[in-house]
This record gives structure tokens, C-alpha cells and sequence, in this order.
């Protein structure tokens, strides 16, 4: 009886001391909790500036989740994928930049979203051809290459006189050579197999799909060889007639390595001062790009 009456006298005084009230002060949420976005949004701002992408994301995230409405929330999305490309991880980049896309299609800065979409694309296939080594690039999945110009085709169409339209222009190119020499890959491969009716097929498709590519000279060629062995003298004639009177034609004009080596040896200084330039981004004392709103 009397440990049944200690046991209820313990209860008792534990249950009184959760009903107590807290000392004045206390903060039960959490001292963060009661930071006003914009001062959320500064820090956040404060780390980018000084190249912490990985502490930025956390700010911006945290921003993101407190605060998911308003000019700041924006405005922490689209800098989320920003950092996320720059800190080398493609894949978040693009789900935050498509985020934007679909909660904010008539944004003024959407343009941007699409930008930096194809950015990380792009980044994240260059980023895998380095470390190839040996294998041909060109016998890879392009689903990464053609999701990079996808989307800069969608900005280069929807905003022509957006100032990032220009890079993005110079990227598709590099992204056409690469898709053009892949569907040369299988050209090749029908060629070699006997398939001459697909590798016919598949060289005219680079010719319309990519007519401004290296790669059209050689896809002519297949025609040619393709031609030949089905008996089509008329159509392989032509063909060399064509090759024939454009011999300066669907050259390489840049330097004679592989596209994505060319890419790939600019130095990352020299990238990051580009996406700097296209993008406003600070300079010491000047104002940070993402200030768009202000």
C-alpha cells in the first residue's frame, strides 16, 4: 500500500510540473523559427557571395519551407538551383528549376529557370565525358544532351532577346554536334550490318534533323556506300554529285578535336565568369544578381 501511494504522489507532482507554465523567454520553437525571411534570405545571400553553395541551399531550403509565399520565396527558388548547379549536383538544379517553371510560368525571370535547367544538363553531361577515358562519347544515351537542348531551345524560342539566349545559342550547337554524331554512330552500325535500308534512313534523318552539323558530310556518305550496295546508281550518283559540288561544305570549323573536349577544357574560371556575366552575378562591391526584385 504504501508504494501504491509513493507511485501516485510521483504522478502527481510530475504531471503539475508539465502543466507549470514556462519561464518568460522560453522559446519552444526554436530560436531560428522566429527568423523573419528577409533576414533569412540576406544570410542566404551572404553565403552565395562568398562561394558556400552547400550552407546557401540550407538557408534557402529552410526559407522555402517557413515562408512558401511571397517575393523571397521566389526569388530562394530560383537561387536554389543556381547553387545546386554550381556546387555540381545536376539533378537537384534542374527538379528546383522545373519547380519554378510550373509554380511560376509568367515570371518575368522564368527565362532564367530555363537557362540554368540547361545549364545543369549540360554541366552534368560534359561532367560524365571527362571521365570516359577511352570510350567513345558518341555511343552513349543522349537523353542528356537532348534534354540539355531541349531546354535551351525552349528559351532561345519563347525569349529570343533574353540576355541569356545568346550562350544558350552557342551551347546548342555544341549539343547538335553531339546528338548528329551519335545518330551517325548507328548509321554505321546498320551500315555494317547490312542494314542498308536503315542506315539510309538514319543518315537522311541527320540531314534534316542536323543539316548544319559535321556530321553531314559523312551521313551523305553512307548514303552513298548505302546506295551502292541496294543497286540505286541514279540516287548513289546524285549523292556523290552533291558531295562533289560542296567540297568546303559541313566541315569542323572549330578546332580539330571532339566537341566535348573543347568544352570541357575551358577552365572553370573562365564558365563560371561566363554564367557570371549572363546572370549579373556580384563583383566585389557591385549588387548580387538575384536581387531581381529589389
Amino acid at each position: 500500500m504504501r508504494h501504491i501511494l509513493a507511485a501516485i504522489l510521483l504522478f502527481t507532482l510530475t504531471a503539475c510540473s508539465l502543466l507549470d507554465p514556462l519561464p518568460t523567454g522560453t522559446d519552444t520553437s526554436g530560436a531560428a523559427n522566429q527568423i523573419p525571411a528577409e533576414e533569412l534570405y540576406r544570410q542566404a545571400k551572404e553565403e552565395m557571395d562568398a562561394g558556400n553553395f552547400k550552407d546557401a541551399i540550407k538557408l534557402h531550403e529552410t526559407l522555402q519551407s517557413r515562408y512558401p509565399y511571397g517575393r523571397y520565396a521566389q526569388q530562394s527558388m530560383l537561387e536554389t538551383a543556381y547553387a545546386y548547379y554550381r556546387q555540381g549536383e545536376p539533378a537537384p538544379s534542374m527538379a528546383a528549376a522545373d519547380r519554378f517553371i510550373k509554380q511560376f510560368p509568367n515570371n518575368p525571370h522564368v527565362d532564367y529557370a530555363y537557362y540554368v535547367k540547361g545549364l545543369a544538363n549540360f554541366k552534368a553531361e560534359t561532367s560524365l565525358l571527362a571521365q570516359l577515358g577511352g570510350q567513345d562519347p558518341d555511343e552513349r544515351d543522349p537523353q542528356g544532351p537532348q534534354e540539355a537542348f531541349n531546354a535551351f531551345k525552349e528559351l532561345v524560342t519563347r525569349f529570343p532577346d533574353s540576355q541569356y539566349t545568346p550562350d544558350a545559342r552557342t551551347r546548342m550547337r555544341y549539343l547538335t554536334n553531339r546528338l548528329a554524331k551519335h545518330d551517325l554512330q548507328i548509321a554505321r552500325y546498320y551500315l555494317r550490318r547490312g542494314a542498308h535500308i536503315a542506315a539510309l534512313n538514319r543518315a537522311q534523318d541527320i540531314l534534316k534533323t542536323y543539316p548544319n552539323s559535321p556530321s553531314s558530310r559523312e551521313a551523305l556518305q553512307i548514303m552513298v556506300q548505302a546506295y551502292d550496295a541496294m543497286g540505286m546508281n541514279g540516287l548513289r550518283d546524285d549523292t556523290k554529285r552533291v558531295i562533289a559540288a560542296n567540297p568546303g561544305a559541313y566541315q569542323n570549323n572549330d578546332e580539330q578535336r571532339p566537341w566535348w573536349q573543347f568544352w570541357s577544357e575551358k577552365s572553370a574560371a573562365q564558365e563560371e565568369q561566363a554564367a557570371a556575366a549572363s546572370s549579373n552575378q556580384p563583383k566585389q562591391e557591385e549588387s548580387s544578381w538575384w536581387q531581381i526584385w529589389k
